[in-house]
């Protein structure tokens, strides 16, 4: 079922491409790529394209199978994918959610201005680069016991707090509270909660990272004061997920869904789709699974909130009302979610994933906090460490055309490997020092591997979901200081 001829894209307009179902057998709706003219040639030069129409293809996929414009070759699905399915007969698919589980992007304001910061820099990169473990196979402060694992995977963000590393307000500003109710802790194996116990509150590697960075441009000045953004401000961003434990919960339902396609007779183009429909037991494990796993990630961040928090108060020699570290939305990219949305007219319950793509509720939205009722709901798009990133928030177009998703990122257009070969003899810790961003990483090539060319214009992603009524941007934030793996 299904061929690996070159998809044709149709063009819609000046940012939507569309892959139609005639394109290849098996498909049930069509593609809808978000780009530009300028960003389509790195997109159609990897297997991305391929990968849109394979997700098409999915039992129970409803309107499109869409692709944000930082698109790039992922595990099954593409990375910037999104796809609804229905939950009465549509299926799960842990490549549409991708190994690292509730991967996503937390933003912390501060009172500082960047002047202050500056002249203190080198000493807090350091610092936190001491503090918050970072690089493969790092591990954290912590070495939860069996029952703290229990509570942390069932309670997550909430937990963390509870005992003591975070403020009781934090909750209102994450993505359900920081707590996935539907989470069950008993169908994560032994061998995931071994691999966790000992990495709450590390970074990790790869495109991970923690910024300091200086609000550079405000766009949207009535937004921008409701989240307390203001220009030439010192803000934390915070990029990670649920570490190994995320990873083995998608490795290890990934072999029950393959075993699960056969049961239930599922065709498909490509083995990295492998699903279970939603209401068989299998489809039903995964997402207790994946909710405990997201948990994690949640509190992950959190703890790591906590650590920044203490390392500014003591650089600063500041109390934490003087420093006024509060977060500002953290937000996850690596999920499935059970949401309403419209279809042909009708409000339907619907499991919307999203692998690198970032919900994007519009002002008025029940799920979003009171404070931004009013704006809509922040977005947080982080670009690369020598460039820029993003507060935006979301628009009504973006329930109308993308089950509420926006973009999560810049996308890769360079393979780690392919970056590590173009930057020999460059030295790129200079070259941001140069820029006036100093950077601290774990991995010999973390720096080469990560720099600005291997990605896309940051600027030119979030253009297109401005221009397409998704997203709209807030503010342009600037790295002034880096830690990765």
């Amino acid at each position: 079922m299904g061929t690996q001829s070159k998809i044709t894209l149709i063009r819609r307009d000046s940012c939507r491409w569309e892959i139609s179902p005639d394109s290849m057998l098996g498909m049930r709706v069509p593609g809808m790529i978000y780009a530009s003219a300028e960003l389509l040639p790195d997109i159609e030069n990897d297997e991305a394209v391929q990968q849109v129409a394979n997700v098409a293809c999915l039992p129970g996929i409803v309107n499109y199978s869409l692709a944000m414009p930082d698109i790039h070759w992922g595990y099954g699905f593409p990375i910037g994918g999104v796809a609804a399915t229905d939950p009465e007969n549509g299926v799960i698919s842990p490549g549409g959610v991708g190994y690292d589980i509730s991967c996503g992007v937390r933003l912390i304001r501060t009172e500082l201005e960047f002047s202050r910061v500056q002249p203190f820099i080198k000493d807090l990169v350091y610092a936190l680069f001491a503090t918050i473990p970072c690089g493969v196979g790092s591990t954290g402060p912590l070495k939860l016991p069996k029952e703290s694992m229990r509570k942390l995977l069932t309670r997550g963000a909430q937990w963390v707090i509870e005992e003591g590393w975070g403020k009781p307000d934090d909750l209102d500003f994450l993505e359900e509270r920081g707590n996935l109710k539907s989470a069950d802790e008993t169908e994560v194996s032994h061998e995931a909660k071994e691999r966790g116990k000992d990495q709450l509150g590390t970074l990790g590697s790869g495109n991970h990272f923690l910024e300091i960075q200086r609000v550079e441009t405000i766009y949207d000045k009535n937004a921008a004061t409701i989240m307390g953004l203001f220009e030439n401000q010192v803000v934390v961003m915070i990029h990670s997920g649920s570490r190994g434990l995320g990873y083995q919960v998608c490795d290890d339902f990934l072999g029950i869904m393959k075993t699960a396609g056969k049961k239930y007779a599922i065709e498909l183009p490509d083995w990295q789709l492998a699903c279970a429909p939603i209401q068989s037991e299998e489809g039903q494990r995964y997402l207790l699974a994946m909710a405990a796993a997201a948990n994690f990630g949640m509190a992950n961040r959190q703890l790591m909130t906590h650590l920044t928090r203490e390392i500014f108060q003591r650089v600063f020699s500041s109390s934490p009302k003087e420093l006024g570290m509060d977060v500002i939305y953290d937000v996850c990219h690596n999920i499935a979610k059970f949401e309403e949305h419209r279809v042909q007219g009708k409000s339907r319950r619907l499991c919307v994933h999203r692998k690198g793509a970032t919900r994007a509720f519009p002002a008025g939205h029940p799920q979003i906090p009171a404070r931004y009722k009013s704006i809509g709901q922040p977005v947080l798009v982080p670009g690369d460490m020598g460039r820029c990133s993003y507060v935006l928030v979301g628009l009504p177009g973006a329930m109308e055309q993308t089950f509420g998703s926006t973009c999560h990122g810049a996308g890769r257009q360079m393979s780690r490997t392919k970056a590590i070969k173009s930057s020999k003899g460059r030295n790129i810790k200079q070259e941001l020092e140069d820029q006036n961003i100093f950077a601290c990483s774990r991995g010999k090539h973390t720096l080469n591997e990560e720099m600005s060319e291997a990605y896309k214009d940051v600027s030119k992603v979030v253009e297109i979901c401005e221009r397409t009524g998704i997203s709209k941007k807030v503010a342009k934030l600037r790295p002034i200081g880096v830690i990765k793996g």
